[in-house]
């Protein structure tokens, strides 16, 4: 993760996949994209609670957590103070701010359905940008705001839940090696997506573009919320804590595939490789029934 603020009201933006050289604050300010330069501080404070610890603690008295001192595991870089961070950190160990990133604003506009080609209107879910298909009811999610509705699904919906759910172990009659493959293209840069199994056992296919965001069905939220929900606690908040490791990958992956597809390469080849790169790979979160997701973020 990567973190800036705002200078003017100190929202916190990770900026970790944006290529844009600023992005708009939701206070009005552009907030630039840069590398900060990171500085070695004493710590004072816990990365998991926030409260105070002395010199030399090995770990925290209030809630137990281990006291982060080794420099191979300081990716973090405080916004505030440039302090190096645990990069699981929830606060920083020098200054104390709360590591509380806010999704990216877009702007608002029409974009084009990868899958029947009408015009999507832009809206919010909360504090979510999205653009909804009127035609057949799927969603795009732009990169910056996927996780972060995931997120706020899940705490709403686990809020809302007071006995177990029934365990889903996948998509009822997804079987991902059945269905026909469709590539669709992203309403942004008009490249073919990625084709990735959710949790890659759920069998719901979601596509996604590792640059602009992620292509849901109209039933996809459903089954990909069902599914997270139905391993219970455990299983949500390890969904919350992963990150996309194997993004990087997986882009380069799919890059090449891309370009062997519009030199005219085999397309057996191509769905060879992508279908390689979809194995490897884990994908992000769904929607489509907008009011599903306005029920679970309200």
């Amino acid at each position: 993760m990567k973190l800036v603020a705002c200078t003017s009201c100190h929202t916190q933006y990770d900026i970790t996949d944006v290529a844009a050289e600023s992005v708009r604050c939701r206070c009005g300010a552009d907030v630039a994209v840069v590398d900060l330069e990171s500085r070695d501080l004493a710590v004072h404070r816990c990365s998991s609670c926030g409260a105070h610890v002395d010199a030399g603690q090995r770990e925290c008295e209030y809630c137990g957590a281990g006291i982060v001192t080794d420099p191979r595991l300081l990716s973090l870089i405080c916004p505030e103070c440039c302090a190096r961070n645990a990069d699981a950190a929830r606060y920083c160990g020098a200054c104390g701010v709360v590591f509380d990133p806010q999704p990216i604003g877009v702007e608002k506009r029409e974009l084009p359905c990868p899958v029947c080609t009408s015009l999507m209107p832009a809206r919010t879910v909360g504090a979510i940008a999205i653009n909804e298909c009127p035609t057949c009811n799927g969603i795009w999610c732009p990169a910056q705001g996927f996780e972060a509705l995931v997120k706020a699904a899940l705490e709403s919906k686990k809020s809302s839940v007071t006995g177990e759910v029934e365990f889903v172990p996948r998509a009822k009659g997804s079987n991902p090696a059945s269905q026909r493959i469709a590539y669709r293209k992203c309403p942004e840069c008009d490249a073919f997506m990625l084709r990735r199994n959710f949790r890659k056992a759920s069998g719901v296919i979601i596509d996604r573009c590792n640059s602009h965001g992620t292509w849901l069905d109209a039933d996809e939220l459903e089954q990909i919320a069902g599914y997270l929900l139905s391993g219970g606690r455990p299983n949500a908040e390890r969904y919350m804590r992963e990150t996309d490791a194997q993004a990087d990958a997986e882009y380069r992956a799919a890059r090449k595939a891309r370009i062997a597809a519009e030199s005219g390469a085999n397309r057996q080849v191509v769905d060879a490789v992508l279908r390689s790169s979809t194995r490897r790979g884990e994908s992000f979160l769904g929607s489509s029934l907008v009011d599903f997701l306005t029920s679970l973020i309200d």
